[in-house]
């Protein structure tokens, strides 16, 4: 799809850009990245590691350490302050002003960049009709909901045309299905504006629905960058693996090419004698009859019945509770013994 009229969309390169605070307290390693143009990136990952510190450096809210660089296109844009690097900022809180109207809200940016009333109406007219808020144009802030005022603070980030689009957890204050709404409504809005864009979450969904790539960071570390279905089902290390959705985990050792543990044996390519471990996701098992064939052995401790799916847990077949997903109808029962067959192409060798 060809970029709409006004479009600017750069590539944006971090060049060993780390972050000491004045305490000492070292935020971020130093970090080299290539963001594409049109690119939309997420940074992943718990409280405290290093990912909004990561895009306050990008908009010029934190300068780096010495020796890192920040760069819009060619442009080294490490000296210049936020408010010279025309990027759009949406918050987790929106920050949108209560004493101004929904119209007068987006066309806040424009009007201190002195843009003509004309071209103005105009513009604002244009980012309405794009969110779907026309019929709230004169509405105050607090006659909005939740998921309004969302798309309010995305056409007031929008519609200054920014090279570069910042979200720092915008959908974290929302209900469960009104951010699954709103998520199909982004990636629809960023698809269209081909606009390049860093959004900040430690939601997996979020990321995994909006991310051409995926940044997951760890303690101020980069942990694995790749594109969602890398990130899930290649994990780098123990840490994407048990961030990332559930994996469960074979503790044992090996002996004649299989992983022998509590409930069974399954292959595993390493040395006989040497301890591994293996993990694979809910999805990538099934629960079988007991007196069926299977590659582990155990006894269901719990049932939860979620709709389109029952997720069964298991115990025995492992040293911790093994999780399996199931699509059919089949009613399971606290204390039922149960076999669990895997796919085994499926099973990581984790490290």
């Amino acid at each position: 799809m060809p970029a709409p009229p006004g479009n600017s969309a750069v590539s944006i390169r971090l060049d060993g850009c780390g972050k000491t605070f004045a305490d000492g307290t070292r935020a971020l390693e130093p970090l080299t990245l290539d963001v594409r143009a049109g690119e939309t990136i997420v940074f992943l990952g718990p409280s405290g590691c290093g990912k909004t510190t990561t895009l306050r450096l990008i908009a010029g809210l934190e300068a780096p350490d010495a020796g890192g660089h920040v760069w819009f296109g060619g442009e080294d844009v490490t000296a210049l302050p936020i408010e010279k690097r025309n990027v759009g900022m949406v918050f987790q809180s929106y920050a949108l002003f209560p004493n101004m109207s929904v119209a007068e809200n987006i066309a806040y940016g424009l009007k201190v960049r002195r843009v003509a009333t004309p071209m103005r109406a105009a513009r604002v007219s244009e980012m309405l009709s794009l969110m779907h808020l026309n019929e709230f144009a004169s509405r105050r802030i607090d006659q909005l909901s939740g998921g309004q005022r969302q798309r309010v603070a995305l056409a007031r980030a929008l519609i200054v045309k920014p090279r570069v689009l910042l979200l720092d957890e915008p959908l974290t204050a929302l209900d469960a299905k009104l951010r699954e709404s709103l998520r199909i409504e982004i990636d629809r809005l960023l698809r269209e504006l081909e606009i390049t864009t860093v959004y900040v979450t430690h939601d997996q969904a979020e990321a995994m629905s909006l991310g051409d790539r995926i940044v997951v960071m760890e303690r101020g570390r980069v942990a694995q960058i790749g594109t969602p279905q890398e990130i899930y089902y290649h994990p780098a290390n123990r840490f994407v693996a048990d961030f990332i959705g559930t994996m469960n985990r074979l503790h044992g050792t090996v002996r004649g090419g299989h992983l022998e543990v509590a409930g069974g044996r399954v292959p595993c390519d390493a040395p006989d004698g040497e301890a591994a471990e293996l993990g694979f996701r809910p999805e990538d098992a099934r629960v079988v009859e007991a007196e069926a064939s299977g590659d582990l052995a155990g006894t269901v401790a719990a049932v939860f019945f979620l709709g389109d799916r029952t997720r069964v847990i298991v115990e025995g077949a492992a040293d911790g509770l093994i999780v399996v997903e199931s699509s059919g109808r089949r009613p399971f029962t606290k204390g039922d013994e149960v076999r669990i067959a895997l796919r085994r192409e499926t099973l990581l060798r984790l490290k």
